[in-house]
C-alpha cells in the first residue's frame, strides 16, 4: 500500500510511521519542511502546504491510504489562520482523496470538538457539538470533522475520525515542554480545586489506535463515517498527572493555586488586550479556554472504540509516565 501522512514529521505522525515500518508499505509524508527522520527511515517527503489544493492533489495522487494529522493547534491565534489550516486544509485533503481514488482517509480530530464551557464526564460520541466555542481550535476542528465524516462513501472514500485526548510521551513538542517551562519560571498555577478528572493518552497508544482504524476501515465497515474518543485505562485527576510528570523530572509539585473564576476573568482580559493590540503570534499568559481546560473535568466513554476498533491501551499509564519523565530528565 502507498500510505501518506500529512504532517508526518510531527509528534503523532512519526509514531504512526513507526507502526507502519516493516510491513511492505511505501510511506510518504506531506509537510512544509523536511526532516532527517524521513531519510533515516526511507520515507518519501513531499513538500507542500495543505492550504494549497495544487500541492495537495499532487501529493495524494496514486496513494491508497491517507492519515490527516496536520493541523493548527493552539489556544490562541487569528480565526483566519485556524480556518485556513484546519478547515480549508481538510477540504483540500478530502477533495484530493475523492479525485485520486484514495480508499481510506483517517482523520485525527480532537475531543475539543465537543468542549464548550462545562464539565464533560464520561460522555460518548453522541454528545453534540456545542452551540458556542471558546477557542478557534475546537470550532475549526469540529467543522473539519463534520465535513470529513459526512463525506464517507462518496467517490469511494471511506472516512473515520479519531479523537485522542491530551497526547503525551517522548518527543512531545507541546504539552510537556510548555508545562515544564512554566514550572521552571514559577508560572504554573493550579486552577480550581484540583479535583477535575481528565483523559490522557500516551502517544504510542494513540498511534496504535490509528493503525487499528486503518485496518478496519472500508466502505461497509461499522466505523465508517464515525468519530471515536481515545484515552488511557481510566480518567485521572489532571493535577495528579501534572505533578507526577514534574516529580519524574525532579521538580517540585505545583503549590500555587488560583480560583477558576479569577483565572477565567484574567483570560478574558488578556484576550481583549491582545486583540486590541493585534498580538497573535505570542500567546497570552492565560486564555479562557486554558482556564476551562485546567479546571473542568473532560473525560469520555471509550466503549465504542474498544468494541469497533478493538482498541485497548497497550502501554499502561504508569509506564507511560515513567517513559515520558525519563525522556525529559
Amino acid at each position: 500500500m502507498k500510505i501518506l501522512i500529512t504532517g508526518g514529521g510531527g509528534f503523532l505522525g512519526r509514531h504512526i510511521f513507526k507502526k507502519l515500518f516493516g510491513n511492505g508499505h511505501e510511506l510518504y509524508s506531506f509537510s512544509r519542511s523536511n526532516s532527517p527522520f524521513y531519510k533515516e527511515n526511507d520515507i518519501h517527503w513531499i513538500q507542500g502546504d495543505i492550504q494549497n489544493y495544487d500541492d495537495v492533489i499532487e501529493a495524494i495522487k496514486g496513494k491508497d491510504i491517507v492519515f490527516h494529522t496536520a493541523s493548527k493547534v493552539s489556544p490562541w491565534g487569528r480565526w483566519e489562520d485556524f480556518y485556513s489550516t484546519n478547515v480549508i486544509g481538510a477540504k483540500n485533503i478530502l477533495k484530493a482523496c475523492q479525485k485520486s481514488g484514495v480508499a481510506k482517509l483517517i482523520y485525527t480530530s480532537s475531543p475539543s470538538v465537543v468542549f464548550g464551557s462545562s464539565d464533560l464526564k464520561g460522555v460518548n460520541e453522541s454528545t453534540p457539538y456545542p452551540k458556542k466555542f471558546i477557542a478557534h481550535y475546537g470550532k475549526t476542528k469540529a467543522l473539519a470533522e463534520q465535513l470529513i465524516l459526512k463525506a464517507h462513501g462518496k467517490a469511494g472514500v471511506a472516512t473515520v475520525a479519531l479523537r485522542p485526548h491530551l497526547i503525551f510521551g517522548e518527543g512531545d513538542p507541546h504539552l510537556i515542554p510548555r508545562m515544564l517551562e512554566k514550572a521552571k519560571r514559577n508560572k504554573l498555577f493550579q486552577v480550581g480545586d484540583g479535583q477535575n478528572l481528565v483523559d490522557v493518552i500516551y502517544v504510542e497508544n494513540a498511534a496504535d489506535a490509528h493503525i487499528l482504524a486503518m485496518e478496519r476501515l472500508n466502505l461497509y465497515s461499522p466505523i465508517g463515517g464515525k468519530a471515536y474518543f481515545l484515552g488511557q485505562e481510566k480518567p485521572i485527576p489532571l493535577w495528579d498527572f501534572i505533578n507526577k510528570i514534574l516529580s519524574g523530572v525532579g521538580r517540585e509539585p505545583v503549590k500555587k493555586k488560583i480560583s477558576f473564576r479569577f483565572a477565567y476573568s484574567l483570560g478574558h482580559l488578556f484576550e481583549r488586550f491582545y486583540q486590541l493590540c493585534s498580538i497573535y503570534k505570542k500567546e497570552p499568559p492565560i486564555t479562557r479556554f486554558v482556564a476551562l481546560q485546567l479546571s473542568k473535568s473532560h473525560y469520555f466513554d471509550h466503549t465504542n472504540s474498544k468494541r469497533d476498533l478493538g482498541y485497548h491501551p497497550r502501554i499502561n499509564l504508569n509506564d507511560a509516565i515513567k517513559r515520558t519523565s525519563n525522556s525529559f530528565s
